[in-house]
């Protein structure tokens, strides 16, 4: 008699691979606004060279190491983690599929991953963590002037940490949306942004990303707000360790090593590039995610071998809800998180704490 064995293929939605379900996506989005997902600025040569970062790596093979059934299981700032996985709080998500964040971050919680929501979402702060409060903990914003006003507003909502996204004072030079003259409603961006309890309207703060010659802190101006922040908060879009070691000096308690999945300076150095010598240079205590071009559970695994503590997925996040809402991003994640999983037996590695240089190399030139 023939063993009966549990399904490896979905059983919500039906999609085998990721690639099927990027595949779902592209085809329910009009081409504009595929493009605004898919594109980068500029050439778009950093958004390629994020790709092929992960494809310089190898990872060894481990044989008979006895590893059947590993952990995933990890934390990040004291929050806890089924999967090494956060998704990304990329704006405008009512543009890919009209439950938007909320349903991105109810699968998350489903994964036990968490959910970064976004200051230029569709949908409130309030709203994402009402769907999905065990996943919905971390709030991002913008380092413009009201920043301390959504800091206050975020931690009564039960938020634990801001996420500062530093890389974005205006927007990138991003050809794609030029050529197609993107031109999206901007009530997909307002969810936070109402003018009301301290937030400022959304053609305010699409005026400040979209104009050359406003206003743009500096770290001394983040350093005097982050003051009143009253809660910890990541800086995300550093990519040298003279910029790690500032934001830590300022009172950041993590970072995100990120180009903005291309979409900012072009070229830039690769994210994954990136990692090991920001590691180095800020020490193996400090909390460090990694975004950019996370793509597979093989990427996931050579970032956190390369010093990452977790991934931050954006545009993997935005296939599965336009593929199928829901269902698709937590196909996505049980994807990433299985792939991951396999690896791990492979590689001989037990827990994500284990997963370090020792167990990749470099590939051949």
């Amino acid at each position: 008699m023939t063993a009966q064995l549990d399904s490896f293929y979905p059983t919500r939605v039906d999609f085998g691979t990721l690639d099927e379900i990027r595949q779902a996506a592209a085809a329910a989005l009009p081409a504009d606004v595929l493009d605004f997902v898919e594109g980068g600025a500029g050439k778009e040569i950093t958004l390629r060279d994020n790709r092929l970062a992960f494809d310089r790596w190898r990872i060894l093979p481990a044989p008979m190491s006895g590893v059947g059934a590993p952990s995933t299981r990890t934390e990040f700032l004291g929050m806890p983690l089924d999967t090494p996985i956060l998704t990304a709080p990329f704006g405008g998500d009512a543009l890919f599929h009209p439950d938007g964040h909320p349903a991105v971050a109810r699968a998350a919680q489903a994964r036990g991953a968490l959910s970064v929501v976004p200051e230029a979402g569709s949908f409130s702060y309030q709203r994402v963590r009402a769907a999905a409060p065990e996943a919905a903990r971390i709030a991002q914003v913008h380092p413009f002037g009201h920043a301390a006003a959504v800091a206050e507003r975020v931690a009564r909502l039960g938020y634990e940490a801001l996420c500062v996204t530093l890389d974005c004072p205006v927007g990138g030079f991003r050809t794609r949306n030029m050529a197609n003259r993107f031109d999206p409603d901007q009530r997909h961006f307002a969810g936070n942004l109402t003018g009301e309890d301290g937030a400022p309207g959304v053609a305010e703060v699409f005026g400040q990303l979209l104009k050359r010659g406003g206003m743009v802190w500096d770290w001394a101006e983040l350093a005097s707000a982050a003051t009143g922040f009253g809660l910890p908060w990541i800086a995300k879009g550093v990519l040298t360790p003279a910029a790690a070691e500032r934001a830590l000096a300022i009172g950041a308690s993590a970072l995100v090593v990120s180009n903005h999945g291309g979409r900012q300076v072009d070229p830039a150095p690769a994210s994954l590039d990136m990692l090991p010598g920001i590691r180095a240079a800020v020490g193996p205590e400090v909390p460090i995610l990694l975004d950019s071009g996370v793509r597979t559970g093989s990427d996931i695994y050579l970032a956190l071998a390369l010093g990452a503590d977790a991934v931050i997925i954006g545009r993997s996040a935005i296939y599965g809800l336009a593929a199928a809402g829901e269902a698709g991003v937590d196909r996505v994640l049980e994807l990433l998180t299985e792939e991951l999983r396999t690896l791990m037996i492979l590689s001989g590695a037990p827990t994500i704490a284990s997963i370090d240089a020792s167990r990749i190399t470099r590939a051949a030139s």
